[in-house]
């Protein structure tokens, strides 16, 4: 019988565009505009950024043939792979796996791209890359029980990642089964990233992901090279699985590989915040359209969320009700609803207003986050959501929000991912230069050559 890391070798190498079924194209089309116009806007406002550039100009890794979205300058494939994977996750408005509980493209994408401009790829090469990538990534991650992984202190998508990285970016290079089966042995030793940032806000769950993405490309092109890594790597006795979880599930690790395709049930994120506040606040926002809800009507609110959501945003309220950076207001549901609550909605630029907001932050102490047992139970088919707001008139109005825009069975259209593209490349790239970046990535199969592609993302000069 055929181990389970040769299995995903063999899909991963076996896989061409032309194999791919109806609809996957033009999906994982959007996941990547979705994931270019995000790296865009963090390459100019993330507040980890220019640390970030500035470690990478030190060690020599610019003046490559490499690109960095929003940046006109050249970087080494290493370089651009771990700038824009940071990137890609910096905002925490990338695109989500709700049962595998992380994030796909970010450590993917990115990966893609630089081994892509290497080998000067196609649109139709990145596009079946990319969806290797999340149809490994997100299987591994559903081995592992994510919240088996998350509480032995793991960020899935930074483990995951990295070896669905090595996978993705080995197609670009061309290796075979052989080939990808070391990329992904040599990975294993890659695999890392701990929710440790969750104490104190640090900015290493960006880093971590972009890691991943270099680590990923770096072991992807070690293999090409030669460089033998170990087998069974995912199923072995020191794999990947027996490592990092004390309760994987083996068999899911290549389920209904090349049958059902794990793409298909990636979400998006309309709010750049952690995909477990989306149901809540999607929750409130109906709440406030139905009832007229003014925030400076509202006496107190409790949001309920599943177990393992309530972990990252919900514990506890004396933590999560006190915000102190971008990254708390990220992974904070009581912040997150009085934006919501005050604004009617949340956006990127929201952080930066609200989090030294005394109202906000006033109305944010007025929000609990409990473990709600209907949200529970939905879990992990679905991150669902429930808001109770009691209003200082006594009346008290409640809502729950099962499948969160942006979920597959509720899905953003074509407008609404131009809508959260242009909203996010409008400060830096010009009307003419948004449908230009756009249109390219929409028509990506066409392209014979990506470089020409990415370089639509420096804007117009």
């Amino acid at each position: 019988m055929t181990g389970t890391t040769r299995q995903l070798a063999e899909f991963a190498a076996g896989l061409t565009y032309d194999k791919l079924p109806a609809g996957i194209a033009a999906r994982t089309k959007l996941l990547i505009l979705d994931i270019a116009g995000i790296m865009v806007r963090a390459r100019h406002d993330a507040e980890s950024t220019a640390s970030l550039v500035s470690a990478v100009e030190r060690l020599g890794q610019v003046a490559g043939n490499c690109s960095v979205l929003g940046d006109g300058r050249g970087y080494t494939p290493m370089a651009a792979a771990l700038v824009n994977g940071s990137l890609a996750h910096s905002l925490d408005f990338d695109d989500t796996h709700a049962e595998a509980s992380l994030h796909s493209s970010a450590p993917i994408v990115p990966a893609v791209l630089a081994a892509a401009e290497m080998t000067d790829a196609s649109g139709k090469d990145v596009i079946t890359a990319c969806v290797v990538g999340y149809e490994i990534q997100i299987r591994l991650a559903q081995a592992l029980v994510p919240t088996a992984h998350y509480d032995r202190g793991y960020h899935p998508t930074a483990t995951c990642g990295v070896m669905a990285a090595a996978a993705a970016a080995g197609k670009i290079l061309g290796l075979d089964a052989d080939g990808i089966e070391s990329a992904l042995g040599i990975a294993l030793s890659q695999a890392a990233g701990s929710m440790q940032f969750l104490a104190d806000g640090a900015w290493t769950k960006r880093s971590h992901v972009g890691q991943a993405a270099q680590n990923g490309l770096t072991c992807a092109t070690m293999a090409a090279e030669g460089f033998k890594g170990p087998k069974e790597a995912i199923e072995g006795k020191w794999g990947f699985l027996h490592s990092l979880s004390p309760n994987a599930d083996l068999d899911k690790a290549a389920a209904d590989l090349g049958e059902y395709w794990e793409t298909m049930a990636l979400g998006v994120k309309p709010y750049p915040s952690c995909r477990y506040t989306h149901a809540a606040m999607d929750a409130i926002r109906q709440l406030a359209g139905e009832h007229g809800i003014a925030a400076d009507d509202v006496d107190s609110a409790t949001i309920g969320v599943p177990e393992t959501g309530w972990k990252i945003v919900g514990n506890s309220d004396a933590e999560k009700q006190n915000p102190k950076s971008i990254v708390d207001g990220q992974f904070s549901m009581p912040f997150c609803a009085a934006v919501v609550l005050r604004t009617g909605n949340m956006v990127w630029d929201d952080y930066k207003t609200h989090l030294t907001d005394a109202d906000t932050l006033a109305l944010a102490k007025r929000v609990s986050t409990v473990v709600d047992p209907d949200a529970e139970a939905a879990f992990p088919d679905n991150m669902a959501g429930k808001a109770t707001i009691r209003m200082k008139s006594g009346e008290t109005y409640e809502a729950f929000v099962e499948i969160p825009k942006g979920e597959p069975a509720n899905f953003m259209s074509q407008a609404e991912f131009r809508a959260k593209f242009d909203g996010l490349c409008a400060p830096y790239l010009s009307e003419a230069g948004m449908e230009r970046f756009s249109c390219a990535l929409l028509n990506l199969e066409e392209a014979n050559s990506l470089r020409s592609v990415l370089a639509l993302s420096h804007g117009d000069a």
